[in-house]
C-alpha cells in the first residue's frame, strides 16, 4: 500500500478552513488502497502527527514530528490541503520538490502565479483570455505605489489613487488582497470614500493591492482535473446572498445556493470548459484547480481567477461538479493520488 500524507493547517488566515477541507478528505480516503498519515500544521508552524478531525473539527491526539523530513521521505506522496499563503502558494511545494516528494497541487511556478491574482492576470491577458479591467498598487513603507501596465512606478496617496480610478474604471470597484484566497480582506467600494476605506483595509492582509472593475454577472466555476491531458467538469454557478461570495457567504451562511450543472446554453458551457482548460495549461497547473469566471447578461465571459487547491468541504464546487460529472469523491481523490504519482 502507497503511503499518502494528508498534510493541512498552516500558518495562513485559511487555517480553520483547511482543517474543514482535511476533514473531508481523511473521511473518503480509500484506505484499502492507501495508508494514510495525518499531518497537522499549526499557526505557529509546529507540525504535527494525529489520529484525525473530530465532527467539532478539533485535532485528535496530535503529537509533534521531531524530524518533518525523515517523515515526509517515508511517504509515498503528500495531498496538501492548505489554503492560502504558505500552503497554496508554491512555498511547501519547493519544500516537496527539494526532497523529490511528490504531491497532489500543481507545481511550484503554478501555485505562485495563480496564488497571485496580479501575476495571474499578465499570464491570462498573454493567452488572449478575457479579464476585468483593474489597476495595480502596491505598499511599501507606509506609501502607496501606483504601477502602470509597462510596470512603471509612481508614488501616491490615496486622493491620487482614487482619480487613477476614476480615469480608468468604473464604480464599482472590487479591492482585493492579490494573494489572498477564500474572499479574505476583499472590499467593494461604490464611491471615492468608500474606495479609500477599502483600500486601507485590504492591506492588512497583502502589500500588493489589485482594484478590478466590478461587472454585473453570474458567477460559473469549473473544476478541472489532470496533467498533460487534463479534462474539464460540468459547470456549477453560484447565487451568492450578499454583493458577492464573500468569506461569510462560503462558509458562515446558508442562504448562498449552488446550481449544478449551472443553466447555460450548450454552446457557452462548451466554451467556458475549453477556456478553462487553456487557462490551466497557460498557467503550467498539474493535478486539479477550480476556474473561476463570470458571465455578464450579453454572455461576455471574463475568467476571474484560478485556485489551485480548491476546497473540499461538504459545499465545495470542486468536489461536487466531479460528482455531477460521474466522478466520487473516493475516486477523485484516489485519481489526484496517481495524478501525483505520474508526474
Amino acid at each position: 500500500m502507497k503511503k499518502i500524507g494528508i498534510v493541512f493547517g498552516g500558518k495562513s488566515t485559511e487555517n480553520k478552513i483547511s482543517v474543514i477541507s482535511a476533514k473531508t478528505v481523511i473521511d473518503n480516503i480509500d484506505v484499502d488502497k492507501f495508508e494514510v498519515k495525518k499531518i497537522f500544521i499549526d499557526q505557529d508552524d509546529h507540525w504535527y502527527e494525529c489520529d484525525g478531525i473530530d465532527k467539532d473539527y478539533a485535532i485528535i491526539n496530535k503529537k509533534e514530528i521531531e524530524s518533518i523530513i525523515t517523515f515526509l521521505k517515508k511517504l509515498d506522496s503528500v495531498f496538501p490541503v492548505m489554503h492560502g499563503k504558505y500552503g497554496e502558494d508554491g512555498t511547501i511545494q519547493g519544500m516537496f520538490e527539494m526532497f523529490d516528494i511528490p504531491y497532489t497541487s500543481p507545481g511550484v511556478l503554478a501555485s505562485a502565479l495563480c496564488m497571485d491574482k496580479v501575476y495571474t492576470k499578465i499570464i491570462l491577458d498573454r493567452a488572449n483570455i478575457k479579464q476585468t479591467k483593474s489597476i495595480y498598487i502596491k505598499y511599501e513603507k507606509d506609501k502607496f505605489i501606483f504601477v502602470d501596465k509597462e510596470f512603471n512606478e509612481e508614488k501616491v496617496d490615496l486622493n491620487k489613487i482614487a482619480k487613477i480610478v476614476n480615469s480608468n474604471l468604473k464604480y464599482p470597484v472590487y479591492i482585493k488582497p492579490s494573494r489572498q484566497g477564500s474572499s479574505i480582506g476583499i472590499n467593494v467600494a461604490n464611491t471615492d470614500e468608500e474606495l479609500k476605506n477599502g483600500i486601507e483595509d485590504s492591506v492588512k492582509y497583502d502589500n500588493e493591492i489589485l482594484l478590478e472593475e466590478g461587472v454585473k454577472a453570474r458567477e460559473i466555476e469549473c473544476a478541472v482535473l489532470g496533467n498533460e491531458t487534463p479534462i474539464a467538469s460540468c459547470l456549477g454557478e453560484i447565487i451568492p446572498d450578499e454583493e458577492f461570495y464573500s468569506y461569510d457567504s462560503k462558509y458562515k451562511n446558508n442562504e448562498s445556493k449552488l446550481l449544478i450543472p449551472a443553466p447555460l446554453s450548450e454552446e457557452l458551457t462548451n466554451k467556458i470548459r475549453t477556456t478553462a482548460i487553456k487557462a490551466y495549461k497557460a498557467l503550467n497547473c498539474k493535478g486539479l484547480s477550480r476556474v473561476d469566471f463570470f458571465v455578464d447578461d450579453k454572455n461576455e465571459l471574463y475568467l476571474n481567477e484560478i485556485n489551485t487547491i480548491p476546497g473540499f468541504t461538504s459545499i465545495s464546487m470542486y468536489p461536487l461538479l466531479f460528482k455531477e460529472s460521474g466522478i466520487e469523491l473516493k475516486d477523485l481523490i484516489t485519481k489526484l493520488i496517481e495524478y501525483s504519482l505520474e508526474k
